[in-house]
């Protein structure tokens, strides 16, 4: 299936029906008495996450989407039927924008959540709403109103607690294997994975954490160089960072600095993202080369957690994971103490 996570489409909602003039043909009753009915209700457009979808792709192809207008009304005082409502249904991380303004409009980020991007106009009033002691036989009913139309751009944000960032071939795609049941495709050349991949990966308790292999990061990379900066945004959400890099390297300092470079450059929050370095490979290093030493210049740099791993092997990812769940657990008590703090003490 090909990765889409952005797309540019234009909703228009249904129009309200008209209402209409009508008359009774009633003896005694002047003019027979107005019973124009109101009009319909015109669709509305609503967007609405589903759990089977996971990318963009059916908006590629599809650009226009239009409800139903709503019916004229009828005699006898009869409303028209009103149109159903077009459902419109796109992956969970869904992010939603006016594509001429730019301005936000929602964050889907629950399954089964719904959004109205368009509503439905209204019905127009038929002639019986005009009836008053000066007009007993109004000839006069409304249109229905016009359907709100836009044009819209949707991005995908994927939803994950921990984001893998590294240079192209530090072992990212290699570790989420290692992790959890995902199988990206991997191969010993740079750019290997086009598009982020998933993966589960158990907690002792097990409870599952998403993690996400986020590809493509070269120096440029918020600049459009390489993949990065179609696919930066996704770590956006992520609360914790695991950063690998290539402990065969020519050099490994060097390449963690390009990675935070680009998170600078990139904004939103992504510099001050916690995170764990990882410095991978370790199988292949050659064993004259002192990894404890690079190792501890890159935690005297960083401030942050080092571990020495090899994803192919697996060793030194047990504590490693442990220190990922540390810092969760942390940051959601953090989290629900905020959260406490906030509700008003009645």
């Amino acid at each position: 299936m090909q990765f889409i996570d952005q797309a540019e489409i234009q909703v228009q909602a249904g129009d309200g029906g008209d209402g209409i003039i009508g008359f009774r043909r009633e003896k005694y009753v002047p003019a027979g008495g107005p019973s124009g009915g109101n009009g319909g209700r015109g669709g509305s457009v609503i967007l609405q996450v589903s759990e089977d979808l996971q990318t963009l792709l059916d908006f590629r192809y599809n650009r226009l989407y239009k409800a139903e207008n709503g019916e004229k009304g009828g005699n006898n005082k009869r409303t028209g039927a009103s149109a159903d409502d077009l459902i419109i249904e796109v992956p969970c991380g869904t992010v939603i924008y006016d594509a001429q303004t730019d301005e936000f409009l929602g964050d889907l980020t629950e399954n089964g959540q719904i959004f109205c991007v368009a509503k439905g106009g209204r019905g127009g009033a038929g002639n019986h709403c005009f009836l008053s002691n000066h007009n007993r036989a109004p000839e006069r009913a409304l249109p229905g109103q016009e359907g709100e139309g836009r044009f819209l751009r949707l991005e995908l944000k994927l939803l994950a607690e921990v984001g893998i960032i590294g240079l192209p071939n530090a072992g990212k795609s290699t570790l989420i294997s290692a992790l959890s049941a995902a199988r990206p495709k991997i191969a010993d050349y740079p750019f290997t994975t086009l598009i982020p991949n998933l993966g589960v990966v158990r907690k002792p308790t097990g409870d599952g954490t998403v993690f996400a292999d986020i590809p493509g990061l070269i120096e440029g990379a918020h600049t459009g160089l390489g993949l990065g900066h179609d696919f930066l945004r996704h770590i956006e959400r992520t609360r914790l960072l695991l950063h690998l890099v290539d402990a065969t390297s020519d050099d490994p300092i060097a390449d963690y600095h390009t990675i935070h470079q680009e998170l600078q450059a990139y904004g939103r929050g992504l510099p001050d993202r916690p995170q764990i370095i990882a410095f991978n490979k370790i199988d292949a290093v050659d064993p004259d080369r002192d990894l404890d030493a690079i190792a501890a210049q890159l935690k005297e740099l960083t401030g942050a957690p080092v571990f020495v791993i090899s994803a192919v092997t697996r060793s030194g990812l047990e504590p490693l994971l442990n220190q990922v769940w540390q810092m969760l657990d942390a940051m959601q008590a953090e989290a629900e103490v905020e959260q406490a703090s906030l509700i008003p003490i009645s």
